[in-house]
Protein backbone atom coordinates (compact mmCIF):
# COMPACT_ATOMS: atom_id res chain seq x y z
CA UNK A 1 0.00 0.00 0.00
CA UNK A 2 1.10 3.57 -1.15
CA UNK A 3 2.27 5.45 2.24
CA UNK A 4 0.42 8.75 2.84
CA UNK A 5 1.72 11.32 5.33
CA UNK A 6 0.20 11.04 8.59
CA UNK A 7 0.43 13.56 12.08
CA UNK A 8 0.75 11.00 14.14
CA UNK A 9 3.01 7.55 13.90
CA UNK A 10 1.48 4.34 14.64
CA UNK A 11 3.46 4.23 17.88
CA UNK A 12 1.64 6.75 18.75
CA UNK A 13 -1.64 5.72 17.78
CA UNK A 14 -1.10 2.22 19.88
CA UNK A 15 0.00 3.79 22.62
CA UNK A 16 -2.47 7.35 22.73
CA UNK A 17 -3.90 8.21 26.13
CA UNK A 18 -7.47 9.16 25.06
CA UNK A 19 -8.50 11.73 27.41
CA UNK A 20 -12.22 12.41 29.17
CA UNK A 21 -14.74 13.55 26.75
CA UNK A 22 -12.50 13.40 24.06
CA UNK A 23 -15.42 12.32 21.81
CA UNK A 24 -17.88 14.36 22.89
CA UNK A 25 -20.01 15.76 20.18
CA UNK A 26 -19.17 12.78 17.96
CA UNK A 27 -21.69 10.33 16.57
CA UNK A 28 -20.19 7.01 15.60
CA UNK A 29 -21.84 3.96 13.80
CA UNK A 30 -20.48 0.83 14.98
CA UNK A 31 -20.83 -2.54 12.65
CA UNK A 32 -20.97 -5.93 14.43
CA UNK A 33 -21.09 -4.09 17.58
CA UNK A 34 -23.12 -6.95 19.54
CA UNK A 35 -20.07 -8.76 20.44
CA UNK A 36 -16.05 -8.72 20.62
CA UNK A 37 -14.35 -5.93 19.72
CA UNK A 38 -17.31 -4.49 18.31
CA UNK A 39 -19.34 -4.58 21.64
CA UNK A 40 -16.32 -3.44 23.41
CA UNK A 41 -15.80 -0.35 21.18
CA UNK A 42 -19.22 0.92 21.43
CA UNK A 43 -18.95 0.94 25.03
CA UNK A 44 -15.53 2.61 24.85
CA UNK A 45 -16.90 5.81 22.60
CA UNK A 46 -19.92 6.27 24.86
CA UNK A 47 -17.45 6.39 27.72
CA UNK A 48 -15.72 8.90 26.19
CA UNK A 49 -18.09 11.18 24.86
CA UNK A 50 -19.93 9.62 21.78
CA UNK A 51 -23.51 8.81 20.90
CA UNK A 52 -23.16 5.56 19.29
CA UNK A 53 -24.86 3.89 16.79
CA UNK A 54 -25.30 0.04 16.84
CA UNK A 55 -25.73 -1.92 14.00
CA UNK A 56 -25.75 -5.85 13.71
CA UNK A 57 -27.77 -8.89 13.44
CA UNK A 58 -28.44 -9.86 16.34
CA UNK A 59 -31.21 -7.39 18.08
CA UNK A 60 -30.92 -8.95 21.66
CA UNK A 61 -26.89 -8.44 21.24
CA UNK A 62 -27.53 -4.92 21.09
CA UNK A 63 -30.02 -4.73 23.10
CA UNK A 64 -27.53 -5.42 25.91
CA UNK A 65 -24.69 -3.17 24.82
CA UNK A 66 -27.80 -0.20 24.74
CA UNK A 67 -28.66 -1.08 28.28
CA UNK A 68 -25.11 -1.10 29.53
CA UNK A 69 -24.19 2.30 27.59
CA UNK A 70 -27.48 3.15 29.75
CA UNK A 71 -26.32 2.23 32.85
CA UNK A 72 -22.75 3.92 32.49
CA UNK A 73 -24.33 7.24 31.88
CA UNK A 74 -23.59 7.44 27.93
CA UNK A 75 -25.49 9.58 25.30
CA UNK A 76 -28.48 7.93 24.46
CA UNK A 77 -27.30 5.11 21.94
CA UNK A 78 -29.48 3.64 18.62
CA UNK A 79 -30.02 0.59 18.03
CA UNK A 80 -29.99 -0.13 13.92
CA UNK A 81 -30.46 -4.30 13.38
CA UNK A 82 -29.20 -4.87 9.89
CA UNK A 83 -28.06 -8.44 8.33
CA UNK A 84 -25.14 -7.69 6.36
CA UNK A 85 -24.91 -10.18 4.32
CA UNK A 86 -28.63 -10.33 2.61
CA UNK A 87 -28.98 -5.61 3.21
CA UNK A 88 -29.53 -4.03 0.03
CA UNK A 89 -27.46 -1.09 -1.30
CA UNK A 90 -31.13 0.58 -0.98
CA UNK A 91 -31.62 -0.73 2.49
CA UNK A 92 -28.14 1.05 3.24
CA UNK A 93 -29.20 4.24 1.45
CA UNK A 94 -32.64 4.44 3.78
CA UNK A 95 -29.81 3.70 6.86
CA UNK A 96 -28.40 7.23 5.64
CA UNK A 97 -31.66 9.18 5.46
CA UNK A 98 -33.09 7.29 9.05
CA UNK A 99 -29.42 8.50 10.27
CA UNK A 100 -30.00 12.16 9.02
CA UNK A 101 -33.42 12.67 9.95
CA UNK A 102 -33.53 11.28 13.56
CA UNK A 103 -29.83 12.57 14.49
CA UNK A 104 -28.59 15.02 12.11
CA UNK A 105 -24.81 13.87 11.65
CA UNK A 106 -22.51 11.00 11.62
CA UNK A 107 -18.41 11.58 12.59
CA UNK A 108 -17.31 7.88 12.06
CA UNK A 109 -17.99 4.42 11.34
CA UNK A 110 -16.02 1.63 12.64
CA UNK A 111 -16.23 -1.08 10.31
CA UNK A 112 -16.13 -4.44 12.39
CA UNK A 113 -18.11 -6.98 11.73
CA UNK A 114 -16.90 -9.31 9.39
CA UNK A 115 -17.16 -13.78 9.22
CA UNK A 116 -14.52 -16.03 9.09
CA UNK A 117 -15.80 -18.45 6.67
CA UNK A 118 -13.66 -22.00 6.09
CA UNK A 119 -9.91 -22.37 6.79
CA UNK A 120 -9.13 -24.90 3.64
CA UNK A 121 -7.36 -24.43 0.33
CA UNK A 122 -8.52 -22.10 -1.98
CA UNK A 123 -8.60 -25.43 -4.51
CA UNK A 124 -11.48 -26.98 -2.32
CA UNK A 125 -13.16 -23.58 -0.96
CA UNK A 126 -17.03 -23.80 -1.38
CA UNK A 127 -18.78 -21.09 -3.27
CA UNK A 128 -21.07 -20.14 -1.53
CA UNK A 129 -19.27 -20.06 1.55
CA UNK A 130 -16.75 -17.65 -0.58
CA UNK A 131 -19.72 -15.72 -1.73
CA UNK A 132 -20.92 -14.96 1.97
CA UNK A 133 -16.91 -14.14 3.21
CA UNK A 134 -16.78 -11.82 0.40
CA UNK A 135 -20.28 -9.82 1.08
CA UNK A 136 -19.83 -9.32 4.63
CA UNK A 137 -16.27 -8.52 5.01
CA UNK A 138 -15.94 -6.47 1.85
CA UNK A 139 -18.82 -5.79 -0.68
CA UNK A 140 -21.62 -4.76 2.04
CA UNK A 141 -18.77 -2.49 3.88
CA UNK A 142 -17.81 -0.68 0.26
CA UNK A 143 -21.98 -0.07 -0.26
CA UNK A 144 -22.57 1.48 3.44
CA UNK A 145 -19.23 3.65 3.06
CA UNK A 146 -20.53 4.73 0.42
CA UNK A 147 -24.15 5.02 0.88
CA UNK A 148 -23.20 6.81 3.87
CA UNK A 149 -20.87 8.95 2.42
CA UNK A 150 -22.80 12.10 2.31
CA UNK A 151 -23.44 12.45 6.25
CA UNK A 152 -19.68 11.73 6.59
CA UNK A 153 -18.43 14.74 4.17
CA UNK A 154 -20.90 16.84 5.99
CA UNK A 155 -19.02 15.94 9.29
CA UNK A 156 -16.21 18.28 10.61
CA UNK A 157 -13.85 15.68 10.93
CA UNK A 158 -14.94 12.20 9.50
CA UNK A 159 -13.71 9.33 10.05
CA UNK A 160 -13.53 5.73 8.70
CA UNK A 161 -12.04 3.18 10.64
CA UNK A 162 -11.75 -0.46 8.56
CA UNK A 163 -10.89 -3.83 10.29
CA UNK A 164 -8.04 -5.67 8.05
CA UNK A 165 -5.55 -8.88 9.18
CA UNK A 166 -2.53 -9.77 9.21
CA UNK A 167 -3.42 -12.33 6.61
CA UNK A 168 -4.74 -9.24 4.45
CA UNK A 169 -1.60 -7.14 4.67
CA UNK A 170 0.13 -10.93 4.05
CA UNK A 171 -2.20 -13.69 2.21
CA UNK A 172 -1.61 -16.86 3.73
CA UNK A 173 -2.56 -20.34 2.68
CA UNK A 174 -5.72 -21.96 3.98
CA UNK A 175 -7.14 -18.55 4.43
CA UNK A 176 -9.01 -18.18 1.44
CA UNK A 177 -11.57 -15.65 1.18
CA UNK A 178 -11.19 -13.96 4.76
CA UNK A 179 -7.78 -13.49 3.89
CA UNK A 180 -8.52 -11.75 0.21
CA UNK A 181 -11.46 -9.54 1.94
CA UNK A 182 -9.07 -8.64 4.12
CA UNK A 183 -6.58 -7.97 1.53
CA UNK A 184 -9.15 -5.84 -0.72
CA UNK A 185 -10.27 -3.91 2.51
CA UNK A 186 -7.19 -2.59 2.57
CA UNK A 187 -6.98 -1.55 -1.53
CA UNK A 188 -10.45 0.31 -0.50
CA UNK A 189 -9.25 2.17 2.35
CA UNK A 190 -6.06 3.11 0.29
CA UNK A 191 -8.38 4.10 -2.94
CA UNK A 192 -10.16 6.27 -0.66
CA UNK A 193 -8.05 8.20 0.52
CA UNK A 194 -6.55 8.82 -2.64
CA UNK A 195 -9.35 9.91 -4.07
CA UNK A 196 -10.36 12.32 -1.29
CA UNK A 197 -7.61 13.45 0.60
CA UNK A 198 -7.44 16.42 -1.56
CA UNK A 199 -11.09 17.73 -1.78
CA UNK A 200 -12.57 16.64 1.73
CA UNK A 201 -11.78 16.03 5.55
CA UNK A 202 -12.81 12.82 5.07
CA UNK A 203 -9.80 10.11 6.14
CA UNK A 204 -9.71 6.83 6.11
CA UNK A 205 -7.27 4.09 7.76
CA UNK A 206 -7.25 0.37 8.96
CA UNK A 207 -6.81 -1.25 12.12
CA UNK A 208 -5.27 -4.97 12.18
CA UNK A 209 -5.94 -5.85 15.65
CA UNK A 210 -3.28 -8.89 15.80
CA UNK A 211 -4.72 -12.18 17.55
CA UNK A 212 -7.44 -10.74 20.70
CA UNK A 213 -9.41 -12.94 22.50
CA UNK A 214 -12.64 -12.94 20.45
CA UNK A 215 -14.94 -16.05 19.47
CA UNK A 216 -13.92 -15.68 15.74
CA UNK A 217 -10.24 -16.05 17.04
CA UNK A 218 -11.07 -18.99 18.63
CA UNK A 219 -12.85 -20.44 15.71
CA UNK A 220 -9.45 -19.99 13.72
CA UNK A 221 -6.84 -21.18 16.54
CA UNK A 222 -9.07 -23.85 18.66
CA UNK A 223 -5.71 -24.93 20.26
CA UNK A 224 -4.66 -21.58 21.13
CA UNK A 225 -4.87 -20.91 25.06
CA UNK A 226 -7.19 -17.91 25.02
CA UNK A 227 -5.54 -16.60 27.95
CA UNK A 228 -2.30 -15.58 26.41
CA UNK A 229 -3.97 -13.15 23.72
CA UNK A 230 -5.07 -9.46 24.68
CA UNK A 231 -8.21 -8.57 25.48
CA UNK A 232 -10.25 -6.24 23.10
CA UNK A 233 -9.94 -3.99 26.31
CA UNK A 234 -6.77 -4.22 26.25
CA UNK A 235 -6.13 -2.22 22.38
CA UNK A 236 -8.86 0.44 22.48
CA UNK A 237 -6.52 3.31 22.80
CA UNK A 238 -6.30 2.87 18.78
CA UNK A 239 -9.47 2.63 18.14
CA UNK A 240 -10.63 6.18 20.37
CA UNK A 241 -7.53 7.53 18.88
CA UNK A 242 -8.77 7.26 14.98
CA UNK A 243 -12.01 8.53 15.88
CA UNK A 244 -11.07 11.69 17.83
CA UNK A 245 -9.84 14.86 16.78
CA UNK A 246 -6.28 13.82 17.74
CA UNK A 247 -5.81 12.03 14.38
CA UNK A 248 -6.59 14.31 11.84
CA UNK A 249 -4.02 14.07 9.37
CA UNK A 250 -4.10 10.47 9.38
CA UNK A 251 -4.94 8.92 6.41
CA UNK A 252 -4.42 6.00 4.34
CA UNK A 253 -2.79 3.92 7.10
CA UNK A 254 -2.76 0.60 7.95
CA UNK A 255 -1.86 0.04 11.65
CA UNK A 256 -0.82 -2.86 12.98
CA UNK A 257 -2.10 -3.03 17.02
CA UNK A 258 0.25 -5.94 17.72
CA UNK A 259 2.98 -5.88 15.46
CA UNK A 260 6.01 -8.41 16.00
CA UNK A 261 9.15 -7.98 16.80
Amino acid sequence: MESHSSALSHEDIRHFVPTAGCLNDKVILVTGAGEGIGRVAALTYARYGATVLLLGRTASKLESVYDEIEQMGGRQPAMLPMNLEGASYAEMQQLEGLINKEVGQLDGILHNAGMLGSLTPLEMYDIDIFAQVMKVNFTATFMLTQALLPLLKDANQGSIVFTSSSVGTHPRAFWGAYALSKQAVEGMSDIFTQETQNTTRLRFNCINPGGTRTNMRAHAYPGENPMSLKTPEDIMSAYVCLMSNESIGVRGQVVELQPKD
